[in-house]
């Protein structure tokens, strides 16, 4: 499987929960947020004694030699918050002269995907021998005013992050080899109130998950493991994170390790017309819903988050097929065989 359909899944888990129906920024359910893979700095995770991660950590098993390659990428979400004030004083005030009751605010946040890739990692390199790569990303502060009936402040603010990846692989058995791939966020916490888990996510990973991918080699699934590598697989240690085979049926060249536990082999409906960040709910009925929101809700879903504008327009535009294919469809199901010994496999 190419890259950019393992992205188009790794993309889903990223963004699982960004918004939920009915996608307005002022719904309670969207108003707290991010609630998946979030790594947060470890001066935050330390004073809450460990609650609130501050590292993922993933294992799995794979097989390979010498020209074995690894190309393996952390992504998540960096936040950024929107700030906007608006007053609606006489246009004959100054500045200081507004009176703060008068004062009209408005917050929320968006995610950033943030990406950082090693490419053409050698096994060899890594045995026993941890790589350690960096992950910085810094912030950033635009202001804008407009004067017109009322004054309007629009600020967008994101905070500087850093991190890092560490890489190692040991070998367990003859060309097996158990690969550990770890995430942390070592970010300083200045002037940050640690109550404050608002303010603390402005510095934090969301929706960490990695992607792993190898040449000249393949990986186990942890989920059905061969039987000469099946005690080694239950001793891998995965923290925060889950990994499964990507791919078609089959494939072991890529691995997904996610904070949403998933099966080996996910994949996204073809009848899906878009994402509505909402694995669990059915894109029909989503769908329906949609139409249904009056117009004052569309409007605020027009002048929101870009993403959910999409989910908007997507769906105006659906076409009378497009919905048809939404109405469901039979999938070929595989029950469990009977093994030699009676028992279901």
């Amino acid at each position: 499987m190419k890259i950019e359909q393992i992205k188009e899944i790794a993309d889903a888990v990223l963004y699982e929960g960004y918004l939920l129906y009915p996608y307005r920024r002022s719904a309670i359910k969207n108003r707290q947020r991010w609630n998946f893979g979030v790594l947060y700095p470890r001066a935050y995770s330390m004073a809450k004694r460990g609650k609130e991660p501050w590292h993922m950590q993933t294992e799995c098993l794979l097989q390979g030699g010498p020209q074995t390659r690894l190309t393996i990428s952390a992504r998540f979400l960096h936040l950024l918050l929107n700030s906007v004030v608006q007053d609606d004083h006489p246009s004959s005030l100054t500045p200081h002269e507004f009176p703060v009751e008068r004062q009209m605010q408005d917050e929320w946040e968006e995610g950033v995907a943030r990406e950082v890739v090693l490419s053409e990692i050698k096994l060899q390199d890594i045995l026993s021998q941890p790589l350690l790569a960096p992950i910085d990303f810094s912030g950033r502060y635009v202001s804008t005013t407009s004067c017109d009936a009322a004054i309007i402040s629009a600020t967008r603010e994101q905070q500087d992050i850093c991190g890092r990846m560490r890489i190692v692989a040991y070998p367990i058995a003859d060309a097996v080899y158990r690969l550990r791939v770890g995430i942390e966020n070592t970010t300083p916490l200045i002037g940050v109130d640690p109550e404050q888990r608002e303010a603390v996510l402005l510095h934090s990973f969301v929706s960490t998950h990695t992607i792993l991918q190898i040449e000249r080699g393949q990986f186990f699934s942890l989920l059905d493991p061969p039987v000469h590598v099946e005690a080694a697989a239950q001793s891998c240690q995965n923290e925060h994170t889950w990994p499964v085979l990507i791919g078609d049926a089959g494939e072991h060249s890529a691995i997904l390790s996610s904070p949403i536990i998933l099966y080996d082999y996910p994949q996204i409906a073809p009848e899906s017309a878009g994402t509505f960040f909402d694995g669990t709910e059915i894109d029909e009925l989503l769908t329906l819903r949609m139409m249904t929101l009056s117009d004052d809700e569309k409007e605020e879903l027009r002048h929101g988050d870009e993403r959910a504008r999409a989910i908007l327009e997507r769906t105006e535009s659906l076409s009378t097929e497009q919905l048809l294919k939404l109405h469901g469809v039979l999938r070929k199901y595989e029950g469990l065989q009977p093994d030699e010994g009676g028992k279901d496999k």
